[in-house]
């Protein structure tokens, strides 16, 4: 659990600056947005969706 808050939070962090960094015009706006949006489409919604997968198939057992 821990791991999936640490990599949602780096996710939006990245995007967030990413954002800032393409208002204001800075250089390497690009790469951050894109290292964002792939952490979080590669990282972060995997295990989210898998761990929600895991705790509603251990409730149906129960």
């Amino acid at each position: 659990m821990k791991i999936i808050n640490l990599i949602g939070f780096l996710s939006s962090f990245a995007l967030s600056t990413g954002i800032m960094f393409k208002i204001m015009h800075w250089p390497f706006a690009s790469i951050i947005l894109f290292s964002g949006f792939v952490l979080l489409n590669f990282g972060f919604l995997p295990l989210y969706f898998f761990n929600r997968k895991s705790k509603q198939a251990s409730e149906v057992k129960n």
